[in-house]
């Protein structure tokens, strides 16, 4: 299993830890979602039950790979959202999951190396799941690793944040995050590595899922708005019918552009009316709009608030 260029500084780092045997008891592998961190935990954690390991690399070939691969390596623990008693599956991770967790993990390793518990997103456990797992940190078994993995490292409490060793990954240089695309067979990666903000595993997905002309249609939508045809209606059901968090990052995008014009003097892509002061004002507003498309208040009155705001 090969890892993104991104990822070499980190691998290197830890598997020069490894050598030296001086491996942390809680790693917190975070950073925007796009960039491989799943990937880097899940081949960081097979290395390190693999019986044979090269250069920190599983051998796909052991005992201990052959049971990782089949989901029962005995050594091996993986926490996500649970199911409720009524069979839906919970938003969050509770603190029955975790008391779980330690108990498990309180007992010997079957193979007599590490015991490893995955909690994947760690972001989503609740408070006082937080504070059980915070227990565990602080009295750690011998050989026992756990490997938290977040897109959002922040809504983590500061005192589990600090008793990991964190491995973060950042947006890639352009040249590298160019190079990489291309060598996946990306076509106009250019224009997608710009729609997914500098995020290259964002725009090998959203090229693949033809997003680029989602993203026309937003500006599209935008300019029609400014000028005064169309109506905001019709334009909130076409987002809500197809990635509408999405559709509101186009739009935020485009209208950052339309601001950094209007302040150099040029005209804006979108033709808009906006001051650049408004314009920052709905590039915040839209922002706060895809945090509230991911809860539970209705979709089509934020967008339609937004989209009047606009016109």
């Amino acid at each position: 299993m090969s890892g993104m260029p991104w990822q070499d500084e980190h691998w290197a780092r830890l598997q020069a830890r490894r050598a030296r045997g001086a491996m942390p008891h809680a790693l917190l592998i975070c950073g925007p979602e796009g960039l491989g961190k799943r990937a880097f935990a899940e081949r960081f954690v097979r290395g390190l039950l693999c019986l044979q390991p090269v250069d920190g690399e599983a051998c796909g070939h052991c005992r201990s790979c052959a049971l990782q691969a089949a989901g029962t390596h005995p050594d091996r623990v993986t926490l996500t959202y649970g199911l409720r008693k009524d069979g839906v599956q919970r938003s969050e991770i509770v603190i029955d999951q975790i008391r779980e967790l330690s108990a498990r993990l309180a007992m010997s390793s079957q193979f007599g190396g590490w015991q490893i518990a995955s909690i994947d997103p760690a972001d989503a456990l609740n408070g006082a799941a937080a504070n059980a797992l915070l227990k565990t940190l602080e009295e750690p078994a011998a050989q026992t690793m756990l490997v938290l993995v977040a897109d959002a490292p922040w809504r983590l409490p500061q005192t589990i944040r600090s008793r990991c060793q964190r491995v973060e990954f950042h947006l890639p240089a352009a040249e590298q995050a160019l190079a990489w695309l291309e060598s996946q067979g990306v076509t106009d990666a250019a224009a997608a590595l710009q729609a997914a903000g500098g995020n290259p595993g964002l725009a090998q997905r959203w090229a693949q899922e033809g997003s680029l002309d989602r993203r026309r249609e937003v500006r599209k939508d935008l300019a029609a708005l400014a000028a005064g045809r169309g109506e905001a209606m019709d334009v909130v059901r076409r987002w809500l019918d197809s990635e509408p968090a999405q559709r509101v990052w186009f739009a935020a995008q485009a209208v950052a552009e339309e601001a950094k014009a209007k302040l150099s003097g040029a005209a804006g892509p979108l033709a808009s009316a906006l001051e650049p002061a408004a314009l920052a004002d709905w590039y915040a507003s839209a922002n706060r709009a895809r945090e509230s498309l991911r809860g539970p208040l209705r979709g089509d009155l934020t967008l339609l608030e937004l989209l009047a705001r606009w016109r």
